[in-house]
């Protein structure tokens, strides 16, 4: 590592791509550097090192990283001219994905780290800052010493908090780079979990978002070796004094269990708002993702939440125009839409992914079908969430407020919904009740109480 006891005084650049873990990811990245004398800047203008934290989900996403090292590369030299050496690190899944290739098609990057390797880029830094040789590339999958590595001091001032308690996935969906990048389903200690949201709440968090590629299949032992559900310990966050609201993001159908149906009837903390993807409504379809579950399953845990805690609103992901997609397959989704009524969801259009099987597929979908059904879907959808929007209409919400937003402050529903209210003095961070005074499709507008 560095050596604590010399302040350096420099910047650090970090740009962030894709899902939430990514988020978490590169504020423990953060956190590793700035002990060092490190501090946070803005943009890359006169960074002594910058790490991009890629994600390969996104069509074209590698391509989108080179695009942005090219520009990189150009302050880079700028800087080299005036006796300044800046360190480029490639970070996340698309390094994970590409490895050796990023260096060979970008040479002016210094070190390439895959998802579980990251806590090495202190150490690896100082190698370079001090010219010694070093291996560019480290992709090992090492969850556990990842972890370790974690500041002890989580104290971020986010007053609601990503924590990652489960990381990695065993489903393999055809569709999906997940498993290849992030590697095996690893879950976190219970006790590691527990010590780090006291730290969050500490630090000012009153909401945690517990993340993990496949959160609700967490499998980790509490200090006596016994197994721990997501379900349970969701149970025992409950307790943590300060600690104002649970979320968790995201899940796998096949993954719900009854300890987790039992925390979402009798845990107040838990938000009545669950992300759920589903991809498909047909069978068909859902048989060629290897998702693991059918429509009739999803639809069953579905009701099986929606006993446990009837206010519950979900939201859900889909993929139109998979490989081999009919139209009756996709009519099977727009009628499992009709059948859940969702309060906001993410669709795309497929784009294979390299690597993935689905890549290799037969029947792939021509572009202009794929639009076609996204827009219908779509279009649906948005009418979905803008009719849920409109049942709060006059009603009585309590809202976190996280950030300001020009003349307004924004915060968060019970039920994830972006809220505004007029900026008041002292609300920011604060959890209040407001009136419901309109309505929008994406949004809330309010009054204080």
């Amino acid at each position: 590592m560095l050596d604590s006891g010399i302040k350096l005084q420099k910047e650090i650049f970090i740009k962030t791509y894709g899902c939430q873990m990514n988020v978490y990811d590169s504020l423990r990245m953060e956190e590793l550097f700035t002990p060092f004398g490190y501090n946070i800047s803005e943009n890359y203008d006169n960074a002594d090192l910058v790490i991009l934290n890629t994600c390969h989900i996104r069509e074209k996403a590698a391509e989108k990283v080179y695009s942005e090292l090219g520009k990189i590369n150009i302050t880079k030299k700028k800087l080299r001219e005036n006796g300044k050496h800046m360190v480029v690190a490639v970070a996340g899944c698309v390094a994970q994905a590409e490895g050796d290739q990023i260096v060979k098609r970008a040479p002016y990057v210094d070190i390439v780290v895959g998802p579980q390797s990251y806590h090495n880029l202190p150490s690896i830094v100082k190698k370079i800052q001090n010219n010694e040789d070093v291996d560019k590339v480290c992709l090992e999958f090492i969850e556990e010493e990842k972890f370790d590595h974690l500041s002890t001091d989580r104290s971020n001032n986010n007053v609601s908090a990503f924590l990652s308690v489960q990381e990695g996935c065993d489903k393999f969906c055809t569709y999906c780079v997940v498993p290849y990048t992030r590697g095996a389903e690893f879950s976190r200690p219970v006790q590691k979990i527990m010590d780090e949201a006291k730290k969050l709440v500490d630090g000012g968090a009153k909401e945690i978002n517990l993340l993990g590629q496949n959160v609700n299949g967490y499998h980790g032992v509490d200090d006596k070796g016994n197994p721990v559900s997501l379900g349970r310990l969701i149970m025992m966050l409950e307790g943590v004094s300060g600690l104002e609201r649970i979320r968790y993001t995201t899940s796998h159908p096949s993954d719900m269990h009854d300890e987790l149906y039992e925390a979402h009837a009798v845990c107040s903390k838990l938000m009545p708002y669950l992300h759920l993807p589903v991809q498909s409504g047909s069978n068909n379809v859902l048989k060629l993702m290897n998702r693991k579950h059918d429509r009739d399953e999803y639809i069953k845990a579905i009701e099986k939440l929606r006993v446990a805690r009837p206010d519950l609103a979900f939201s859900s992901d889909f993929i139109v125009g998979f490989p081999g997609e009919t139209d009756q397959d996709f009519e099977d989704t727009m009628s499992l839409v009709r059948e859940i009524k969702y309060s906001g969801c993410f669709s795309f259009k497929f784009s294979p992914r390299p690597g993935t099987p689905a890549e290799l597929y037969e029947d792939q979908i021509a572009e202009e079908v794929k639009s076609a059904r996204l827009a219908k879907l779509q279009e649906l959808l948005n009418e979905q969430q803008y009719e849920f929007n409109k049942t709060f209409f006059g009603k009585e919400l309590d809202i976190l407020f996280e950030r300001v937003q020009g003349d307004k402050i924004m915060g968060r529903s019970p039920y994830l919904q972006p809220v505004f209210v007029n900026k008041e003095e002292g609300l920011l961070n604060q959890i209040r009740k407001v009136k419901i005074t309109k309505a929008g499709p994406h949004s809330l507008n309010a009054e204080l109480v």
